[in-house]
This record gives C-alpha cells, sequence and structure tokens, in this order.
C-alpha cells in the first residue's frame, strides 16, 4: 500500500476512533508542549480526574497539583524526557476530591519535531491496591517462615540431641523395645527439621526461577513491614531487631518481593549467628543516585578466609548455627544475583566475635 493511499485511509477511519475513543474507559489525550494548550481529551479523562473539559482545557497545570508530593517529582521528571522525544510509562498516585488516594497509569509519547504530546491514562487503584496486599502478605509470609523454622527447629534438635544420649545408655543396659523406641524418635525429629528446612529453602530458591518485575516502590514501608513481623517474635527468637531510616519515604524501581526474600535471608543467617539477647539491625540511606541498605548483627562474625567465597555457589563458608540450624549453601549466591539483576552490588565487613554487617546498594532507576 503507497502512503498517500494509507494516509487517505487513515484520514477517513479517523472519525471511528474518535467515537471508539470517546466511548472508552481508557482516557486519552493530546496537547502541544510548546504552546501547552490542549488538542483532544475524551470524556473519560473527567471521570479520571473528576475535573470537567472546560476546566482542564483552562488550567492544565491542575492536574499535576493533583499528583501526590512524592511523586510529583518523579511525574516532571518523566514529562522532561517526553519533551526530548521519549516513551514513557509511569504510574504514580494522585489525591481525588474525596480526598482518596488513587493510582494512575500513563502511557505517554512526544513526537520532538512537531511538539505535540499524546497519551493514555489508565485508573489502575484496584489493581495497585491488590498487589500492595499480595506484597504485604508475601513479605509476611516469608518473616513467618523463617521465624517459624527456627523456632520449631531448635525445640527439635535439642529433643534430637537428648534422643541419642538415651539412645547410648539404652545400649548399655540392653532395653530393645526401648531402644527402638528412642530410635523413633531421633528419626522423626531428624525428618521434621530436615522437612522444615527443605521447604523455607524451596521458597527462596523458587525466587531466582521468576521473573523479575521492578516497580518504584518506598523501600521505606517494605522494611517496615518486614521488621515488624520480627520485632513482634523478638522473644520467641531471644534477639532484639532495629531499623533505622534516613528518609521517611525512599523511592526506587525495585521487585519488591525478591528484595524481601533477600532481606528475609540475611536475617535469617543473622539470627542463626547471633548469641540470645543480641541485636539485629536493618537501616536504610537515601544518597544521589542510589539508596544504601545494610543489615548488621553483633554475633559470631563470619572468619576472614570466608569473605572471597561467601558468594559463591556451595561455598566453603556454609556451617551450621549456633543451635545447629543448617544451612541452605545457596543461599548468598542467590542474594548476589537478585541484587545484580537490580544492577546493585553487595559486600560485606565482618569481624569474628564481633559481628556481620551487609551492605547491597541498589540504583533508584
Amino acid at each position: 500500500m503507497t502512503l498517500p493511499k494509507m494516509q487517505y485511509q487513515l484520514s477517513h477511519v479517523l472519525p471511528y476512533f474518535e467515537e471508539a475513543a470517546d466511548h472508552a474507559h481508557h482516557g486519552y489525550f493530546a496537547f502541544n508542549n510548546a504552546s501547552l494548550q490542549l488538542l483532544y481529551i475524551n470524556p473519560a479523562v473527567e471521570i479520571i480526574f473528576n475535573r470537567s473539559i472546560a476546566e482542564i482545557s483552562t488550567k492544565p497545570e491542575s492536574i499535576l497539583e493533583m499528583v501526590h508530593p512524592d511523586d510529583r517529582e518523579h511525574v516532571i521528571e518523566a514529562y522532561r524526557g517526553i519533551k526530548k522525544g521519549k516513551r514513557k510509562v509511569l504510574e504514580f498516585r494522585i489525591n481525588s476530591a474525596e480526598k482518596e488516594l488513587r493510582w494512575l497509569k500513563v502511557a505517554w509519547y512526544s513526537n520532538n519535531k512537531e511538539a505535540v504530546v499524546v497519551g493514555v491514562v489508565e485508573d489502575i487503584t484496584s489493581r495497585r491496591e491488590n498487589e500492595d496486599l499480595m506484597k504485604k502478605f508475601a513479605s509476611k509470609k516469608d518473616s513467618v517462615l523463617e521465624i517459624l523454622s527456627h523456632d520449631l527447629a531448635g525445640p527439635l534438635t535439642k529433643i534430637k540431641g537428648a534422643a541419642s544420649l538415651m539412645t547410648e545408655e539404652l545400649e548399655r543396659h540392653n532395653h530393645p523395645m526401648l531402644e527402638k523406641m528412642v530410635n523413633m524418635i531421633e528419626e522423626t525429629t531428624e525428618r521434621s527439621i530436615r522437612l522444615i528446612r527443605e521447604f523455607v529453602k524451596h521458597e527462596f530458591i523458587q525466587s531466582k526461577n521468576s521473573i523479575l518485575i521492578k516497580e518504584r516502590e518506598n523501600i521505606v514501608d517494605t522494611m517496615r513491614e518486614i521488621m515488624e513481623q520480627y520485632n513482634g517474635s523478638a522473644r520467641e527468637v531471644h534477639k532484639k531487631f532495629k531499623f533505622t531510616t534516613s528518609q521517611k519515604s525512599i523511592f526506587l524501581e525495585m521487585d519488591a518481593y525478591k528484595i524481601n526474600q533477600v532481606v528475609n535471608n540475611l536475617i535469617s543467617n543473622a539470627i542463626k549467628f547471633t548469641r540470645d539477647e543480641g541485636q539485629i539491625s536493618v537501616a536504610l540511606e537515601e544518597r544521589k543516585d542510589t539508596v544504601l541498605l545494610s543489615v548488621a548483627d553483633d554475633g559470631i562474625g563470619i572468619p576472614a578466609k570466608y569473605h572471597k567465597s561467601l558468594f559463591e555457589r556451595f561455598t566453603e563458608a556454609r556451617r551450621p548455627g549456633l543451635k545447629g540450624e543448617p544451612s541452605v549453601g545457596l543461599g548468598m549466591s542467590i542474594i548476589k544475583t537478585i541484587v545484580e539483576w537490580h544492577g546493585g552490588k553487595i559486600w560485606l565487613h565482618s569481624v569474628e566475635n564481633e559481628g556481620t554487617t551487609f551492605y547491597i546498594e541498589l540504583p533508584k532507576e
């Protein structure tokens, strides 16, 4: 098909596109980037922003005023990119007239030569609320699994140890029936300990096989939810937990579920190698283009000879916890992989009998 013929057919069907847009649930808009004049908006835009077409046309800057303060700079930066002819899809929050917080998704594009910006806006509030709820429960699930694994594996290990001592004693007194029963207790506890650890290990390893889905998230909220879960179980695991942050809100592009698993795994290791009543701290520091996350403990530390190989698969640094908890082995290599998927880096500082701190630096975008 020749270009003139295609242009003729496009102009012929354009009224039908406009008719479809007028009845669509998504909002469609076009405006002149130089004069800041609206060229077109469909009725759905009125519904999404709860503003009349006349109001939006006469005062387009009122839309920016609706954007949540924490997201406003993010939207402005995206707009600056659009002015340079870039395509952009972003999600942000607005404060509606009813004082309700709503989520919008905007996909827009600018023809730099003609200074025209066109885009589609969609209300994704329900989707984001469902995703946030799922992330919250996923985070709690991982924290609870780690806490339960310590709560259950600890007593079972003691029962197994007591059963082993009883077996040795019974062998001297020749009680075959009692010896058989004690052996059964020992085997059952061993199987239960292995089952608990295999389940936790499987949940973590699965994260490496799933797709990375990065979204703009407030990492402060994410970390606070994790630490609230551990603080609620501080008495059970006999540890103290502390969380600090340089800012109330720190936004970056990340897969919240995978970062949750990274932090949960680091805290789990800290619990294993920190004595009772010791302290485990998680801290966030916002930098210019990155965010620094640290997980620190005052436990037994990691011998210097293992520092270089710690993040390797099946590293020699594997060792049981202070209460006999087994090591996953793959844990640290998976953590490093997830961090690198985010374009970040991980390192540690550790001194034997003083403690260990893991540092993770993640780019904001």
